[in-house]
């Protein structure tokens, strides 16, 4: 006997789970199954009652703060699941009323007519690496506005840098030569100065265990190789490779500028184009170690002592890949620059030309699966 097809669409919360059914067919009716626990063993109990009335399960929910582990369960134990992205879920501008069993039913019927769009799920141990490098950017973070806190007190008292690099060893020399008019207010910059101090301590401890890591992780070749890149250190690397997972998944180039966010955005109609800044969608991690990667092309093209270290033992076919990008991104810069364009602008039109080197690069890496 055939088996029927039911798309059980779920709206996941912290302590519940809303879930609506759609049974194949266009005409028939979406329903709600109702709420349960947010637990796993209740979504069991639901599979388990759905799947004894011979019809085959597909799982459909957004993507949020409770992760993978719905997706993980139940593609384990032998379900169809897809985990969709909230800005990709088609929704109609006149509808003014929205709850859980709404939701729900949504998700159920706009998987029904293969309306929704997958994201990509990391592999446990890529998300792993991808949690670590995005600690590692959490303190940098605050080590920045712990950095912003003190100048902006120096600053109001009256005590003004006139080196040229701030927080290079002058710039704290001079710092403990500052005496305050006010106990108070020595005291604040002490303990402003401590908390920075420690925000320090910990970007290099998180960035001492990458660097540990890295070799042990599958992805480790291609993050390797990424580094052959002028500009791509080992942080935009690894960054890079545990926010896209494998980089080959993309068809072309330009696929991952989409998904990067890096591609002018388009309001045209009819005879009119208009376009304008970057869409700024999709993976805004990556985006941002690419923009900041894309500031060494504005400098003539060499193999620097740094880059030529990272390149020993590479294959000549990626180091030539690495080469090709330095000769036309530092070209194009010049190029733009003279063109009068903004910096800005031309840096975020090399980061977009930068992605597509690194997923040439990718292509030529061949991956170890377990």
């Amino acid at each position: 006997m055939k088996k029927s097809t039911m798309y059980v669409g779920l709206d996941v919360h912290k302590n519940s789970i809303e879930v609506a059914i759609a049974e194949s067919g266009r005409h028939s009716e979406v329903r709600s199954y109702g709420k349960i626990d947010g637990t796993l063993a209740a979504l069991d109990k639901v599979a388990r009652k759905l799947e004894a009335k011979g019809s085959a399960l597909y799982f459909a929910y957004e993507a949020g703060p409770c992760g993978y582990e719905i997706y993980r369960h139940l593609t384990k134990k032998g379900y169809d699941c897809i985990v969709v992205a909230p800005s990709m879920i088609p929704r109609q501008s006149g509808n003014r009323i929205k709850n859980d069993r709404r939701d729900a039913q949504m998700l159920a019927r706009l998987h029904r007519a293969g309306e929704l769009t997958n994201i990509y799920i990391p592999e446990l141990e890529d998300e792993a690496m991808r949690d670590l490098t995005r600690a590692r950017e959490d303190a940098k973070s605050v080590e920045r506005k712990a950095k912003q806190r003190i100048l902006a007190f120096l600053l109001r008292h009256g005590h003004r840098y006139t080196g040229k690099t701030a927080w290079s060893g002058a710039h704290f020399r001079w710092i403990s030569t500052i005496k305050m008019p006010h106990p108070a207010q020595q005291i604040v910059l002490q303990e402003s100065l401590d908390a920075l101090s420690e925000c320090t301590e910990r970007v290099n401890r998180l960035t001492e265990q990458i660097q540990q890591l890295l070799p042990q992780w599958r992805m480790y070749p291609v993050a390797k190789a990424l580094q052959t890149l002028r500009g791509v250190s080992l942080i935009v690397a690894s960054t890079t490779v545990a926010e896209l997972g494998d980089l080959t998944r993309f068809a072309r180039p330009v696929e991952l500028m989409s998904y990067l966010g890096l591609v002018p955005s388009e309001h045209s109609s009819g005879e009119t184009t208009k376009r304008g800044s970057i869409t700024k969608t999709g993976n805004g991690h990556v985006r941002r170690v690419l923009v900041e990667a894309a500031w060494a092309y504005r400098l003539p093209a060499r193999i620097s002592p740094k880059l030529h270290k990272r390149q020993e033992g590479m294959p000549l076919n990626i180091c030539a890949i690495s080469w090709k990008a330095q000769l036309r991104l530092c070209t194009r810069y010049k190029r733009l620059l003279a063109r009068g364009k903004a910096t800005q602008l031309i840096i975020t039109a090399i980061a977009r030309e930068l992605c597509a080197f690194m997923w040439a690069i990718a292509n030529e890496v061949e991956i170890q699966t377990a």
